[in-house]
């Protein structure tokens, strides 16, 4: 049997990825129904390798009536998107780069855009 049928579902949503993008972060679509599209990172997602972004990949979902909201009707929600779709976004370029990690002299990690070698602020 393989390992990863054999693994339940819990097991496997207990992985940690490692995102370095960071809320607050402008970043840019790279491929899908949003490409181009660029927005700020509200929520990110490491258990399931996603980011929340800002304006992108909105759905309508249904909602019945509740003691909280008896009128019910269509709510429009901000779903997450899978990290490798986005890239944080190059200012000087208007592109998508990559994140790096570099050390300063004084042995703190700062995080690098791949495409021009520019600082993250």
């Amino acid at each position: 049997m393989n390992k990863l049928t054999a693994m339940s579902t819990q097991q496997r949503a207990k992985r940690i990825y490692k995102i370095r993008l960071r809320k607050g972060d402008t970043v840019m679509v790279r491929s899908g129904k949003y490409k181009g599209h660029t927005g700020k990172v509200l929520q990110v997602h490491p258990t399931l390798n996603k980011v929340t972004v800002e304006g992108i990949n909105i759905v309508k979902k249904h909602q019945k009536p509740t003691r909280i909201k008896p009128q019910g009707g269509i709510v429009e929600l901000t779903k997450p998107i899978w990290v490798s779709k986005v890239g944080l976004l190059d200012s000087s370029a208007q592109k998508p780069s990559r994140i790096g990690y570099k050390l300063n002299k004084d042995g703190s990690k700062v995080r690098v855009l791949k495409t021009s070698g520019k600082e993250v602020k």
